[in-house]
């Protein structure tokens, strides 16, 4: 493999003109566009018709993440307006617990305008529920460009009620627009369950009932596993080799009857979306680290370099069935492990035999795993995606990429 020290971001990039990127999405998820390529071979179709190009015994998996309502604002006694952006819940550090806390909360967050809030707590006095609610924030670290900021309030709702009524959806930057009403449904999946993202699976927004339907006609299988989507999907990389750039990490969670199918079958695991990639590869090196007697029970994490420090020594099977017997062994349900991992051209891809996905931004991390997996060919799609009118970015139109394997 070609040592990820010597990938130069600045071979990985495509002009793209604004006007091809989609600022809002069509009126029908299915109707898009769907480009696609199958061992080199390049086509293009309607999305809903995307099932008469998956194998018959194709496993789909679906990151079930919901977008969460991330962006809180607060004004100062003189009237400075500052933005709360939460990224990730630090204590209690379960997203799910976090949403359920009553009184206070600490999110790692991003703060806009930060400079006109160097000292003292912010507070947001709203109406919930026939209750006078004061939420008060107060800043008790800072993390490099990010801080922990402390949220407590009265009333006895759960955080999660609180965000929901007074926070704002966040929308992809590069859209350079306000996020609208109707944001709230075509920036969710129709399927999306879990609060905790703060970006939508967005290869995902294209599924329909419809399509669903069609999907169980030929007995074609989903799977849900759950990551939650931090602003680091958006980091662009600014060194001029790889090895410069630190990947965000994430939350996953995939209940252990879906390591159980993925044993049965691994033949044809299609991920919808690059988010469902990394979690899916991530599995066998959280494998790995229990056969080598590695794996951090309290702190489990599949790190940035790891599949490129580490030999690929064992089979896919084995690293499941490690994992299926370590949670059997602890009466777990599900593996829950924050992922860092990088997926790079010469990457060998363990798992994944296909995936679904958007079109992504020049030079960035996801355009690499774009390419680790189409290899060269990704300048060849690009091309004739560009040359054909398609859509770009978050709400853009699809693509789906299979293997033989």
């Amino acid at each position: 493999m070609t040592s990820y020290k010597d990938i130069k971001i600045s071979d990985f990039t495509y002009d793209l003109p604004d006007e091809r990127i989609a600022k809002y999405p069509l009126k029908e998820r299915d109707k898009s566009k769907l480009l696609t390529w199958k061992d080199g071979k390049t086509g293009e179709d309607i999305f809903e018709n995307c099932i008469s190009y998956l194998p018959d015994n194709a496993q789909l998996v679906f990151n079930n993440t919901r977008v969460i309502h991330a962006r809180l604002f607060f004004f100062k006694e003189t009237g400075a307006k500052i933005e709360i952006f939460c990224l990730e819940p630090v204590e209690p550090g379960d997203h799910q617990l976090a949403f359920q806390q009553t009184e206070e909360v600490t999110w790692k967050c991003m703060v806009g305008n930060s400079k006109k809030w160097k000292e003292g707590f912010l507070t947001h006095t709203f109406e919930l529920e026939g209750k006078t609610i004061n939420l008060t924030a107060a800043k008790i670290a800072q993390e490099e460009n990010t801080f922990h900021i402390r949220f407590i309030w009265n009333g006895g709702v759960h955080f999660s009620e609180i965000i929901e009524h007074i926070g704002q959806l966040p929308i992809p930057p590069y859209l350079n627009r306000e996020t609208e009403d109707s944001d709230e449904e075509t920036y969710q999946t129709v399927y999306a369950k879990i609060d905790g993202s703060v970006a939508a699976p967005t290869a995902g927004l294209h599924f329909t009932e419809n399509v669903f339907e069609n999907l169980r006609k030929k007995n074609i299988q989903t799977r849900e596993v759950t990551l939650h989507v931090g602003a680091g999907t958006f980091q662009p990389v600014k060194s001029e080799t790889i090895d410069g750039h630190t990947m965000h990490h994430e939350q996953v969670e995939i209940p252990i009857e879906i390591l159980r199918a993925f044993l049965e079958d691994t033949s044809n695991i299609i991920a919808v979306g690059t988010t469902s990639v990394r979690s899916v590869e991530s599995l066998y090196w959280i494998g790995l680290q229990l056969e080598e007697k590695r794996f951090d029970p309290f702190r489990p994490e599949v790190k940035q370099w790891e599949p490129y420090e580490n030999k690929a020594s064992i089979s896919v099977e084995k690293a499941l069935q490690n994992i299926i017997y370590f949670l059997a062994e602890n009466n777990e349900k599900a593996i829950r492990f924050s992922t860092q991992i990088i997926i790079l051209p010469g990457y060998n891809f363990k798992l994944i035999s296909g995936m679904f996905t958007n079109f992504h931004q020049p030079q960035s991390t996801l355009l690499l795993l774009i390419s680790a997996f189409l290899g060269d060919d990704w300048k060849k799609v690009y091309k004739y995606a560009l040359a054909n009118n398609f859509r770009f970015l978050s709400y853009g139109d699809s693509n789906l990429y299979l293997k033989h394997k």
